[in-house]
């Protein structure tokens, strides 16, 4: 008489192969998905237009310095106002500009160098803030 277990195992053996199959397609898939998203060296980050306005007030920053971090390609649009009069300088991209009493100056750069960066005024010496582009 014949056995009724061995056609039951076929379709589950051809089922499991089923399964691998679309896993190994899925981790592809994920794989490439990764690699497109990092190929550009950016870690995730986006380039993003970024506004950043900085007071001195008696030597003292405001805000106070911290980091900000942007994608590479972003547009920066930097706008310090300071008490007393000074150039302000972004290191790394050569841009300057002249700091009057009581005005606003602005510079705007495209972040199209990743690293930190550090602005600051060169009177006084005061650091602004650390730009890091991603």
């Amino acid at each position: 008489m014949p056995s009724t277990s061995a056609p039951a195992a076929a379709p589950a053996r051809s089922r499991d192969a089923v399964y691998r199959i679309v896993a190994v397609a899925i981790l592809l898939v994920a794989g490439a998905v990764v690699a497109l998203l990092l190929r550009d060296g950016s870690g995730g980050a986006t380039a993003q237009d970024r506004s950043i306005s900085v007071s001195i007030t008696g030597g003292k920053v405001d805000p106070p310095v911290g980091r900000v971090e942007v994608g590479k390609g972003s547009t920066i649009r930097l706008t310090v106002t300071s008490d007393v009069p000074d150039e302000l300088h972004v290191h790394g991209y050569d841009q300057r500009a002249t700091l009057e009493a009581g005005r606003p100056a602005t510079v705007e750069f495209r972040a199209d160098r990743t690293g930190m960066f550090e602005v600051e005024t060169h009177a006084n010496h005061l650091l602004l803030v650390q730009l890091v582009v991603r």
